[in-house]
């Protein structure tokens, strides 16, 4: 039975995780891939972050197949502290369209909004001054910050940047954590690439490269790293955006890395990066699928490759 009165309407999520079904209905998603363990599947109820949109003063998030915005003051797949503060939200003078990307920090909410209007009101600062959050930006510009907003990966606290990548849960991220740091055991030196702000970084110990983030600037999809650079690191640790990391590969199969685990939140893009890597002489010797995205379509797959 559906316990959301939302689902079917709101597009936040495709599958009622509630649904007894509900692991072999998504299951099927990836039935022509071939995993050495068993799929992770993160609690619902359990998301530290989302992405709402806001038009015309209503907060919410887009209809199922359509623009229209069905409001929402609580989600059973989100942790209480956002839905604690949703029906606030609700009630803000939102001008004009755009998103809201609202998170879960160590130390409290942070808000993050993106708006086709370039500036805020005098009403909508005065409004959230009256929240307890600990940031709000409105393109980019800070509106109300009471304390830099903290997140913790392990017992690593790192200060977290407005709008930054986060993974949705913090039980699929400890979880992808344990699966790369287990895969690159006995690596002497490593190399995490597009690295966001941490997560598989200071657990491994790694030199990090991305265009933001706790690592060296460096656009990897434009400028990926050469042989010349990779031959100094014995395993490289990948998470790339949707897009993949197409160029990187091509530069990885020139080089004497011994292991790649690549991490992907697209299987297309996955399969055409592991097959690149696989030609070039890499062979896939484990494999794990990350239901994350709890409701949603959409998986995370790890992959162990070596030569």
């Amino acid at each position: 039975m559906t316990k959301c009165p939302l689902f079917s309407v709101c597009g936040g999520c495709k599958y009622d995780f509630n649904d007894m079904s509900y692991r072999e209905t998504k299951l099927a998603q990836i039935s022509n891939m071939n995993f050495t363990e068993e799929p992770y599947w993160a609690p619902a109820g359990a998301r530290r972050r989302a992405d709402f949109c806001f038009a015309d003063g209503v907060l919410g998030f887009f209809e199922r197949g359509t623009k229209n915005i069905v409001a929402v003051d609580k989600c059973p797949n989100l942790v209480p502290e956002i839905n604690a503060i949703l029906p606030k939200l609700s009630k803000l003078p939102w001008n004009g369209a755009g998103t809201a990307l609202v998170t879960s920090c160590e130390n409290g909410i942070d808000i993050a909004v993106n708006s086709n209007v370039p500036f805020f009101t005098k009403e909508f600062k005065d409004a959230v001054q009256k929240l307890d959050v600990l940031r709000v930006t409105w393109n980019g510009t800070v509106v109300v910050m009471c304390e830099q907003p903290i997140i913790k990966f392990g017992d690593r606290a790192v200060e977290y940047p407005s709008g930054a990548f986060l993974q949705p849960t913090i039980p699929s991220e400890n979880a992808m954590r344990d699966f790369v740091v287990s895969a690159a055991d006995g690596a002497k030196r490593v190399l995490d690439l597009f690295c966001g702000i941490g997560n598989f970084t200071f657990a491994l110990g790694a030199d990090g490269f991305d265009i933001a983030g706790c690592g060296v600037k460096r656009d990897l999809m434009k400028r990926p790293l050469l042989p010349k650079n990779l031959n100094n690191y014995d395993c490289v640790v990948m998470d790339p955006p949707r897009a993949g990391a197409f160029a990187q590969c091509k530069e990885l199969v020139k080089s004497s890395v011994s292991m790649v685990i690549y991490v992907s939140c697209n299987p297309m893009t996955f399969r055409r990066d592991a097959d690149v890597l696989v030609k070039g002489g890499y062979k896939i010797m484990k494999s794990k699928p990350f239901d994350q995205f709890v409701g949603s379509e959409h998986w995370e797959i790890g992959a162990v490759l070596v030569k």
